[in-house]
């Protein structure tokens, strides 16, 4: 779970440190801009980084201590490149600059993929949707429109034991409509 809410903001988290980084903010002026929130758990992250530095642990030990915390590859990976940054003076625009393109292109990867496994269920959602109630009408309308037809066709069902079918076919599509919507729902990439 954890993984995914990571992975939810990691880009926009990455994004904004790349830009405030490049305008000629530091890592740790941009550290307490993401910290402000907006980037869900990563914000909440960095103000427990931030907290930490106020009781006198220092950045690159709290880096260090969320790095082993953090469970996504792409935000371990921006962990250590600040990490790196703040023990080395390394080109971190650089780096965040191609995080971010790979993080792009992998979300863009799991949007194709859950567009294409989702494949015709919203077709299959409308059809189910539209043409069982106008069938099911049309069952339960049988012993009116054929009341006397019954000599040549032979017996026709009560009208009451035709309602009880046309409830139970709309009860039906209704679960059938509920279970193509959690299909859909638990393919979703969380992106």
């Amino acid at each position: 779970m954890r993984d995914q809410q990571e992975s939810k903001d990691l880009l926009y988290a990455i994004r904004a440190l790349e830009i405030m980084m490049s305008s000629g903010v530091g890592l740790e002026a941009a550290i307490l801009s993401i910290a402000g929130g907006g980037y869900g758990i990563i914000s909440d992250d960095f103000q427990k980084m931030i907290k930490q530095q106020k009781k006198g642990k220092t950045l690159e030990v709290s880096i260090r201590e969320l790095m082993k915390k953090a469970s996504s590859k792409g935000y371990n990976k921006l962990l250590t490149t600040m990490y790196n940054n703040v023990k080395s003076n390394t080109d971190v625009l650089k780096t965040l600059k191609m995080q971010a393109e790979a993080e792009e292109e992998e979300r863009n990867e799991k949007m194709k993929k859950y567009i294409e496994d989702l494949g015709g269920l919203p077709e299959s959602l409308l059809s189910i949707g539209m043409l069982s109630p106008i069938m099911l009408t049309l069952v339960g309308l049988a012993p009116q429109l054929m009341g006397d037809a019954g000599a040549i066709m032979g017996s026709i069902p009560s009208t009451s034991t035709m309602m009880n079918v046309v409830r139970a076919g709309l009860a039906f599509t209704l679960v059938g409509m509920a279970l193509i919507g959690m299909k859909a729902h638990t393919k979703d990439p969380g992106v």
